[in-house]
């Protein structure tokens, strides 16, 4: 795995000299699945912000593979090519009249000859399953339509890594089970993943690292297991157990299952 993006030390203080965020030093890598919990006013979506480009550190400094990012265009374009957002909410993304040209919005900022740009959108429209789409108003699409078009968005400059903020946020059971099928794609495709979440068992099934914040800082970057299995830790940042996390513990399992298959695997045992 090679360092895609890492920040250090890094502040982040609003206008009204409340902090967001204080002392950040993490590094992402590419193949990664990250989950990213906390409470709401915890720091998370500043943090994608300033992943992304969109905020400057008070203090401290982000690295694009290496390299310092600074407010120059060019840096700052470098970044949110390999960096890209998906927002909690796809309206504050989806601003073109066609489902294509919303697609073709970020690779045509980037300044690819139309023979690239072509390519990069028809690729992410078959990846998406959105060839129905093609001609349709994003606007009038429905929620979990939004979603995936937002993430074809970000898909279609190529990314190393996408930060996608509450994801499954207001969609219903069967959009929630097609965006889990788009994050499989994405990983096969090699992408790194950060995925801001309250649903734990989403984080415990899902995610290999967690990175987990309160009140603005940091408190854990370690595996599921070790984040789950503190309580005085969820106490602190006021989550629960996954469900089969509790009930692996309850019929006294040696470890703990992710899914209803692993799950029915060890009775089978």
């Amino acid at each position: 795995m090679h360092e895609i993006i890492r920040l250090e030390q890094v502040s982040y203080t609003y206008e009204d000299g409340r902090d967001a965020l204080r002392d950040l030093s993490v590094c992402l890598h590419s193949g990664e699945k990250v989950a990213v919990l906390g409470e709401n006013g915890a720091g998370k979506s500043t943090f994608f912000l300033l992943c992304n480009g969109v905020l400057s550190p008070t203090r401290g400094q982000v690295f694009l593979e290496g390299a310092p990012v600074t407010r120059k265009r060019q840096s700052l374009t470098a970044l949110r090519r390999k960096v890209g957002f998906v927002f909690q909410d796809p309206d504050v993304q989806l601003l073109a009249g066609t489902v294509e040209e919303e697609i073709s919005f970020g690779p045509l900022n980037l300044g690819w000859d139309t023979d690239t740009v072509c390519h990069a959108v028809e690729q992410s429209i078959t990846n998406l399953h959105l060839e129905a789409f093609r001609t349709r108003a994003p606007q009038y699409l429905s929620g979990g339509e939004k979603k995936r078009v937002s993430i074809a968005d970000v898909l279609a400059m190529s990314p190393a890594l996408i930060l996608l903020d509450e994801p499954a946020s207001s969609l219903d059971p069967l959009n929630t089970q097609l965006l889990e099928q788009n994050l499989a794609l994405l990983e096969s495709q090699g992408i790194a993943l950060l995925i801001s979440t309250h649903d734990v068992d989403f984080a415990w099934r899902w995610a290999d690292r967690v990175l987990l914040f309160h009140a603005g800082t940091l408190v854990a970057d370690t595996t599921p297991d070790a984040v789950f299995s503190d309580p005085d830790l969820l106490a602190l940042c006021g989550l629960t157990q996954p469900t089969l996390y509790s009930v692996s513990r309850i019929l006294g399992l040696s470890q703990p299952v992710r899914t209803l298959d692993e799950l029915a695997q060890q009775y089978k045992k």
